[in-house]
């Protein structure tokens, strides 16, 4: 969303096309609104695979843009990029741009599905103009399966309003208000509630962490059709008291609520590069992250976190340990994280890198 404003202040007529907004993990369409950004929602695009809707999706895009007569189609996440590019490519839309946020495919996936996947991006991948990685992770992962060719990926990252981050302070007001006492340290995780997002990961080591840090506390921000489940289980686990359950928050409180973690865990199994891993740093908070796809291009090893095996609870007890005892070494990740996020992820930063990509691209069709 932040790329439709920023590219619209540089005098490009951007339209937002997006699919209908249901289930409780959220939407930015108000914001969108609100910020003078055309939405066109395509009632067909919808999360699940549904050939009926799938067909009606490609066709409804395909009129769509050929009545618009758009100059560049970019597409974003797997199952929208495959329909987008498909209806930009019989429209022929001359330039098809795709960011790849995370891969359609990957290990925890059923073989014949990733098969599947692999092959779908083999095939739009010959429509696509131009891949934006989030990550040279991204970049290396589609490369491997045989998608595209060097030259058509660049790397962009997903930029965001690091300002307010930046600016953000431990609130006790809003830690009081979730059950957390001032002397509490705080872990914080940001995700839905949701399968392969790693909650049953903070859920086995949070034993041995309370047992190291008894007034420890886990903040979840997110909400997901797995909330009731996950509560059943800290409750189960005689840990109600130390975990808080924050729900879904507008975007513009998420650094407040960050600044008042003392540090950040992400623990997805897939999922390019998190945006919650810039966020924390920005605030100052050193990170917690399983080493998978581009995690550890933000969790720099023993600079600004502690990177971990995948699914390695063990691991993920020590590190998250060791930054609690540690207040010098997790001031001093956090403050390199800082510089990290101001070099790399403003929003300015993304949209000028954009609009020099679109530029370059119309240059040389033309």
């Amino acid at each position: 969303m932040s790329t439709c404003i920023g590219l619209r202040k540089l005098g490009h007529d951007v339209d937002l096309v997006i699919g209908p907004q249901t289930g409780p993990e959220g939407s930015l369409h108000d914001q969108a609104k609100g910020e003078g950004v055309p939405i066109i929602v395509a009632e067909e695009l919808r999360r699940a695979l549904n050939p009926f809707h799938d067909l009606g999706a490609c066709t409804a895009l395909r009129r769509l843009f050929v009545g618009k007569r758009y100059d560049v189609v970019h597409t974003h996440s797997g199952k929208a990029g495959f329909i987008g590019r498909i209806a930009a490519k019989l429209a022929r839309v001359p330039i098809i741009v795709h960011t790849i946020h995370g891969p359609s495919f990957y290990e925890y996936q059923h073989p014949i599905g990733n098969w599947v996947f692999r092959w779908a991006e083999q095939v739009v991948g010959g429509y696509t103009t131009q891949f934006v990685s989030v990550a040279d992770a991204m970049t290396e992962q589609y490369l491997a399966a045989g998608i595209g060719r060097s030259n058509q990926y660049v790397t962009i990252h997903s930029g965001m309003n690091i300002d307010a981050f930046l600016s953000a302070r431990r609130d006790d007001s809003l830690r009081q208000a979730l059950g957390i006492s001032s002397g509490d340290f705080v872990v914080g995780k940001i995700a839905r509630l949701f399968r392969l997002k790693g909650h049953e990961f903070l859920f086995e080591a949070a034993p041995r962490i309370v047992a190291a840090v008894p007034n420890v506390k886990f903040l979840l921000v997110g909400d997901g059709v797995y909330r009731e489940r996950f509560e059943r289980r800290v409750t189960e686990m005689n840990l109600r008291g130390h975990f808080a359950f924050a729900g879904l928050i507008p975007p513009s409180e998420v650094p407040r609520y960050v600044a008042s973690m003392d540090l950040l865990v992400h623990l997805s199994l897939r999922e390019g590069l998190p945006r919650a891993l810039p966020q924390a740093l920005a605030c100052g908070k050193p990170v917690v992250a399983f080493d998978v796809d581009g995690a550890r291009e933000v969790c720099i090893d023993g600079e600004t976190g502690l990177l971990v095996r995948a699914g390695d609870v063990n691991g993920l007890a020590t590190a998250v340990i060791r930054l609690l005892q540690d207040k010098e070494l997790a001031n001093r990740m956090g403050g390199r994280g800082r510089n990290l996020v101001k070099e790399r992820f403003s929003e300015e930063r993304m949209v000028r890198q954009l609009d020099e990509l679109y530029r370059r691209l119309w240059t040389a069709r033309h």
